[in-house]
């Protein structure tokens, strides 16, 4: 087993020896880093050896990626691979193919070589360690080869860090436990999904359906028996609350968590990373039988995503005590109130303004999240310290025309509500990036009972628009529906707009930043501050309480509300020891 006191104290040949077989065949990596020493942590480690990549310019890192061997080349067949590579290409079964899997696997090789000029290089063992079967690795080779050849080359290159941050584990026989046990969690908590979906294969948990109930009542289960909360509650509106009582049971709590429901279709981790990571920390605080001079609590919102209803954070605001009534008259597309919706599920809707919190009662609260975003996989860093949540503000539009005969009908004499939308969104595009840290979506956009061969006469739209203050945000606001208006006006058109929600910019609290800046740090890893473009259940909490957040990054260029959201466990490893460090800073002040 190999120890950074080994490593500290070797000289530069005694070094890249040691360190012989991370990188494939390119033991320059390792002489190079040797000069960063000393390293106070694996993760400090892992993070020099990075930048040293990083910092060696294409040529090299192009040599580098033409040092690995294709999957299931040339290289295993003739049983010239590394023992290391050797080890992972077997653990995925490729040492097995049949012979349609190697024909499948020889076509995309030659087709990748012939579209990048290296070779595919995949981190076989996958985001737990454990392998990707041969069906995950022949979809994710089919559907990189289609990338971009400058994108395509810093995938092959996280993927050789990914590799190698698994061979430097088993050099040092270091487990994630803590990542594995959230990974894990997040999994099992992926296999409830809402009808429709979940015959697909496809995530999709919204309001108070059936795989949504499912899921409180599997995080309320290991609240209690396997993390030790002391009490453990499904609220009047669905969140699943877990407190873990301080020395003192009356003595100021820390409030953190996210939400569980997710988009259609979406990913494992956005938002629920936030409620299984402070799981793992409670969970470690009772096995070792600890008490802090404070107290935990951790909430799984019920809702945040607006997807069922047009209502969001419905499961914070009710904590800040902003649940507005007029909310359970809405009705979902199968035409379910959110009264009846909660009726059926045994939520005592009398009950709601009691769950408004005291603020007093709290420390602050605190959020870790998925990133959402390509900027930490793009500067290889595993954390980042958001800096403010962006403000953000939606509507549900509508514009009006006249439906006609799309043969018949002149075009200077259509009143095309299609056309008036299109062009709104090429508006948006150019407004919002008119100007930094803004930015605009029109996510959904139909034609209600649509026909090929009729001039559309409505159209429905979404607008979203987000900027790091509220006054920049808003000046887009005016500017896009001015343009609405006129666009509208000049076509002889109707349009209604209808705000649907409208988030507060929510600046971290420095003390709490500066909180999170310490955890990372004792990490060994430097600090990335950043803002946040998407909207998180800590800006409801931002209105009552000091809130800060920490990121963590995801895998496939952090893309999110999507099924290749992805994380690994060593990087949730690093989270939930930054979270516990946060805790420990806390309990020493």
């Amino acid at each position: 087993m190999l120890t950074l006191e080994q490593l500290n104290r070797a000289d530069r040949q005694q070094f890249t020896e040691l360190l012989v077989g991370t990188y494939e065949h390119s033991p320059w990596i390792a002489e190079a880093t040797w000069a960063k020493r000393p390293f106070a942590s694996l993760a400090q480690l892992k993070h020099a050896l990075v930048q040293t990549v990083r910092e060696a310019g294409r040529e090299a890192q192009l040599k580098l990626i033409r040092a690995h061997p294709e999957l299931a080349g040339k290289a295993m067949v003739a049983k010239t691979l590394t023992a290391e590579s050797t080890n992972e290409q077997g653990k995925a079964g490729l040492t097995e193919c049949t012979p349609e899997e190697f024909a499948t696997i020889q076509r995309l090789n030659a087709e990748y070589n012939e579209r990048f000029g290296f070779p595919f290089i995949l981190a076989v063992r996958g985001p737990r360690g454990t392998g990707l079967n041969k069906t995950e690795i022949i979809a994710t080779f089919a559907r990189r080869v289609r990338h971009h050849p400058d994108y395509e080359l810093a995938e092959a290159l996280r993927n050789i860090h990914r590799i190698a941050e698994i061979r430097l584990n088993d050099k040092f026989a270091v487990t994630p436990e803590l990542g594995n046990r959230v990974w894990d969690w997040a999994e099992r908590l992926a296999q409830h999904s809402d009808p429709g979906y979940a015959e697909r294969g496809e995530l999709t948990v919204t309001y108070l359906t059936d795989a949504h109930r499912a899921c409180a009542q599997r995080l309320a289960h290991w609240m209690r028996e396997d993390c030790g909360f002391d009490d453990v509650a499904i609220d009047a509106v669905g969140n699943v609350v877990g407190i873990y009582h301080g020395t003192d049971r009356s003595s100021k709590r820390l409030l953190t968590g996210s939400h569980y429901d997710t988009v259609r279709n979406g990913g494992k981790y956005d938002g629920r990373l936030g409620i299984l990571a402070p799981m793992a920390c409670v969970r470690e605080l009772h096995r070792a039988g600890r008490r802090l001079p404070f107290g935990i609590e951790v909430v799984g919102f019920a809702e945040e995503e607006g997807q069922r209803y047009k209502a969001t954070f419905l499961g914070s605001g009710a904590l800040t005590g902003h649940f507005d009534d007029a909310w359970l008259e809405q009705r979902d597309a199968d035409g379910v109130t959110m009264r009846e919706a909660m009726t059926h599920a045994g939520l005592c809707i009398a009950d709601i303004p009691k769950l408004q919190r005291d603020a007093s009662r709290y420390l602050g609260f605190v959020e870790v999240h998925i990133e959402q975003g390509p900027v930490l996989n793009e500067i290889d860093l595993p954390l980042g310290i958001v800096t403010s949540i962006n403000g953000g503000v939606r509507f549900q539009c509508q514009v009006l025309g006249m439906a006609s005969h799309a043969g018949t009908t002149p075009m200077d004499r259509r009143r095309d509500a299609a056309a008036a939308v299109a062009e709104l969104v090429l508006y948006v595009e150019k407004r919002a990036a008119a100007v930094p840290q803004v930015v605009g979506t029109v996510g959904m956009l139909q034609v209600p009972n649509g026909s090929i061969n009729v001039v559309p006469g409505r159209c429905t739209f979404s607008l979203d628009i987000r900027a790091t203050t509220d006054p920049v945000r808003d000046d887009c606001v005016r500017d896009v529906l001015a343009e609405l208006e006129r666009i509208c006006t000049r076509r002889g058109l109707q349009f209604s707009v209808e705000e649907t929600m409208r988030a507060a910019a929510a600046p971290s609290a420095p003390a709490w930043q500066q909180r999170w800046e310490q955890a990372v740090a004792a990490l060994g890893l430097p600090l990335h501050r950043m803002p946040s473009g998407a909207g998180h259940d800590a800006m409801k909490l931002h209105e009552v309480m000091p809130q800060a957040m920490l990121f963590q990054r995801g895998l496939n260029a952090g893309i999110s509300h999507n099924p290749l959201e992805s994380i690994t466990n060593d990087d949730t490893e690093l989270t939930v020891r930054a979270f516990m460090h946060l805790i420990d800073q806390l309990a020493a002040e």
